[in-house]
Order: structure tokens, then C-alpha cells, then sequence
């Protein structure tokens, strides 16, 4: 075997190998031929015509993220802030990735970042810092729009860091501890307030209670009067009914129980010791003595069926 023909089986080897191609699993190849886009090679082993198909670009079909630098933005308030975030997108299409827009990564993050002030310009401070997720909402939506056309999909936008300037930040944490204070002070007065309201029911609750018991209290003794009253009428008719028919010792019980009624106010008095009206035993005595007389006739009227109840002591 001569020179040329070695030769020539080693182009013939070489040329076979030019011709085959290889993609590995999450990239796809775009093939030119004659510097023309042809058609994409998936993941697995293909044949391409050698010399005359060349691979254009190797495109990662995985989904990746990029960094956003730190970047300042001016919101709608004139509030100075600092931001930086990542961006996660995939492409979708390799042939549009690779020949629709140029330095892929850079367009993307170069959109990115003109969005972030473009939204943030939109927004006061305190609405930048109170709603975070609204922001990446509405920049995953525009960059995402603005982005199809290269065929890619953004899933994700993050803001990971957002610092206002250190003297807003210092107006902000006096702002915040001046609105905790107030907070305490309202919860303090309003505590107090339920604590003199609670006070005032209750002594309204107690003053209500003693009322009630004061009339509960009047009616009882106003009751026990009564029926007293009905005793002493109900005595008075009986021992009148007594004298009426002839028994004398029945006025004996009254002088006698109006005896024994000043005796006791005597006894209680603060001068019990001393007392200036004559006092006739005697007659008190003879009095008791015609009690015991009355009581003996009331015993024998008892049995007769006429008797003489005792004063204050209600018949049953």
C-alpha cells in the first residue's frame, strides 16, 4: 500500500469522525450549513454531512441562574436605594438562543437591571419595602415578555438585598420605636380604662345587691309588723271579749305587760341605775299576781273553747 493510499484512508477516517457527533444530555447543537442555521441535534448520537455542516452553537437547555449586581434606583419619593438579585431562566429554543440575540446572558441581565429602576421608580419607599413579591411579580412578567422572543423562559426574579440610605434607615427605626411607643401608651390606657370600667360595674353590682337586700330587709319587717299587729288586734278583741262577759282580771294583762314593757326600757336605758318616778312593786306584782289569775282563767276558758292568745305571738 503506497503513500497516497494511506493518506487517503486517514482523510476517510478523519472525515467519518468530522461526521459524527455526539450531544450530551441538557445541551442541543445547532448545525449551519454553509453558514446557514439547518437544524438542531438533540441529546444522543447523530450524522452530519462532514465539512459541509459545521455546529453552529452549543446551548445549555438547563435552567440557570444569573447574578444581578448591586445597582441603585430612585423611587417615586426621591428615596435613594440599593438593590441586587438573581434571575433564573431556561432556554426553550436553542436555534433562537444562539442566532436571535447576541451575548445571551448579557441581554438578559442588562434587561434586567433597566426594569429593576424602571418598577422601583414606579413605587414610594415604604411601598418598595413592604411589598417585595409585588416587585418580583411584575419583573418576572416584564422581562419574561420582553425576553420570548430570544427563546428563553424567565421562571424566577428575585430582589435578595434592598438597603435604604443610613440616615433614612435612622429615620425609619426612630419612626418605628416612636410607633411602638404609642402603641404601648394606647394599650396602657386602654387597660386602665376597662380596669375603672370593671371597678364602676362592680361597685354598681354591689350597691345594687345591698338595695335589694335593704328592701328585702323592710319587707320582711314590715311583714313581721303586720302579722305582730294581727296578733295584738286579734288578743285585744279577745280579752275585750273577755272583760265584756265579765271576767275582770283580763285588764290585769294589759297594765301588766305595759309594766313589764317600761321595766325593760328602764333596764336598757344608760341610766338604769337611776330612776326618779315611784315605782309601786306592789301594784307590779298585784298586777303579775292577776296575770297568773288571768292565765289560770284563760286555762279553765281553754277548756271551754274561749282563749286568750298572748300579745306579739301570732295564732297559728
Amino acid at each position: 500500500m503506497g503513500p497516497f493510499a494511506v493518506a487517503m484512508i486517514v482523510l476517510a477516517v478523519i472525515i467519518i469522525f468530522m461526521g459524527a457527533k455526539v450531544v450530551p444530555q441538557g445541551f442541543e447543537y445547532t448545525v449551519q450549513r454553509m453558514g446557514r442555521y439547518t437544524m438542531t441535534l438533540r441529546p444522543g448520537f447523530h450524522i452530519i454531512i462532514p465539512v459541509i455542516d459545521v455546529i453552529g452553537a452549543k446551548i445549555n437547555m438547563q435552567e440557570q441562574v444569573l447574578a444581578i449586581p448591586s445597582q441603585e434606583a430612585i423611587t417615586r419619593d426621591n428615596a435613594m436605594v440599593r438593590v441586587d438579585g438573581v434571575v433564573f431562566y431556561q432556554v426553550l429554543d436553542a436555534a433562537k438562543a444562539a442566532y436571535e440575540v447576541r451575548q445571551l446572558e448579557h441581554a438578559i441581565l442588562q434587561l434586567t437591571m433597566t426594569n429593576i429602576r424602571t418598577v422601583m421608580g414606579g413605587m414610594d419607599l415604604d411601598e418598595l419595602l413592604s411589598q417585595r413579591d409585588r416587585i418580583n411579580a411584575k419583573l418576572l412578567n416584564v422581562v419574561d415578555d420582553a425576553t420570548a422572543p430570544w427563546g428563553i423562559k424567565v421562571t424566577r426574579i428575585e430582589i435578595k438585598d434592598m438597603q435604604p440610605p443610613t440616615d433614612l434607615i435612622d429615620s425609619m427605626a426612630r419612626q418605628m420605636k416612636a410607633e411602638r411607643e404609642k402603641r404601648a401608651n394606647i394599650l396602657e390606657a386602654e387597660g386602665v380604662r376597662q380596669a375603672e370600667i370593671l371597678k364602676a360595674e362592680g361597685e354598681k353590682q354591689a350597691a345594687i345587691l345591698a338595695a335589694e337586700g335593704r328592701r328585702e330587709a323592710a319587707f320582711r319587717d314590715a311583714e313581721a309588723r303586720e302579722r305582730s299587729a294581727e296578733a295584738e288586734a286579734r288578743a285585744t278583741d279577745m280579752v275585750s271579749t273577755a272583760i265584756s262577759a265579765g271576767n275582770p282580771l283580763a285588764i290585769n294583762y294589759f297594765i301588766a305587760q305595759k309594766y313589764v314593757t317600761a321595766l325593760e326600757s328602764f333596764a336598757r336605758s344608760p341610766s338604769q341605775k337611776l330612776v326618779f318616778m315611784p315605782l309601786e312593786a306592789s301594784s307590779v306584782i298585784g298586777s303579775i299576781g292577776g296575770i297568773q289569775e288571768l292565765w289560770k282563767g284563760l286555762g279553765d276558758a281553754g277548756a271551754s273553747g274561749s282563749g286568750i292568745p298572748s300579745a306579739g305571738r301570732p295564732r297559728s
